[in-house]
């Protein structure tokens, strides 16, 4: 769009995840005639974009510069230039910085459009052989905290399918962790280097994978996918043992029988796991 013709438009465009075959004839023309390309890392951008030939300025934009860019790059879609925003690999916004500009640029009542492609998330949805009517997507969980055990205790809890991504190295605890908490018979599916030359699916339950990833840590990038679970819900000994870890994690006694009621225990029963321990410890 030529400037001072009207408002431009912010085009939201995937590149590929690994194999470079995934990116489309459209983002590639997207990406050569918008007036700037916002990139989370310019110096792993641009060897994409000059392998397909695409001159356009790229502008580095961040967690860390996101909240200085973002009105200037609004003015400038309101000024008439049109602007494209990628991310390292797949689809921008998917754990990826990207949603404070979306958000700001609807605000102004301007054109977002999305140039869709590759995405590592429905990737291994389509490849894990679970239900993919319904699911829910987790992104990264807290490495610690009140934050991760409530994530897993309501993934735990969770009657349709769930993905997450996953650092490598903490993929055998995450997976060991949910199991502690209910869902260790739970089908599950770990898909790792997708599109790539060592691209790999391994199914199995969440126990079986916690205890084959934790003798054979995988390499790569890691995207988890967990069956639902069914409507019977976990045992008593299972919500204990997970009360015990969420004591452990620091949660009170509240957010502990809160935390179990989510992953299916009775109100009553909750909330005498969820004191059980303090009580033998002298706490509240």
């Amino acid at each position: 769009m030529v400037e001072g013709s009207g408002p431009g438009s912010l085009f939201v465009v995937s590149t590929p995840i690994g194999n470079m075959g995934d990116f489309s004839f459209r983002a590639v023309e997207t990406l050569r005639r918008v007036a700037v390309v916002l990139a989370e890392d310019t110096r792993h951008s641009r060897p994409l974009l000059d392998h397909h030939d695409v001159r356009t300025p790229l502008l580095a934009y961040h967690e860390h510069n996101e909240a200085r860019m973002t009105p200037q790059v609004v003015e400038r879609i309101a000024g008439g230039e049109d602007v494209a925003l990628i991310s390292d690999a797949g689809t921008p916004l998917l754990s990826d910085p990207g949603a404070r500009l979306v958000r700001a640029v609807a605000a102004r009542g301007l054109r977002v459009v999305p140039v869709p492609g590759a995405s590592a998330l429905l990737a291994a949805l389509v490849a894990s052989g679970m239900d993919a009517e319904r699911f829910t997507y987790y992104g990264f969980l807290e490495r610690k905290g009140r934050a991760r055990g409530e994530a897993v205790a309501e993934l735990a809890a969770l009657r349709h399918t769930a993905i997450l991504y996953e650092a490598p190295s903490r993929v055998a605890d995450t997976l060991a962790e949910l199991a502690a908490a209910g869902a260790a018979a739970r089908p599950a599916a770990v898909a790792r280097e997708l599109t790539k030359r060592y691209e790999e699916v391994r199914r199995g339950t969440v126990a079986e994978l916690a205890a084959y990833y934790g003798d054979t840590p995988p390499r790569g990038e890691v995207v988890i996918v967990i069956e639902g679970g069914s409507d019977t819900p976990p045992s008593e000994d299972a919500l204990r043992a997970r009360a015990r870890a969420l004591r452990d994690e620091g949660m009170s006694a509240r957010e502990v029988a809160k935390a179990l009621g989510a992953a299916g225990a009775a109100r009553n029963l909750a909330y005498r796991l969820a004191h059980e321990g303090r009580d033998l410890e002298g706490g509240e």
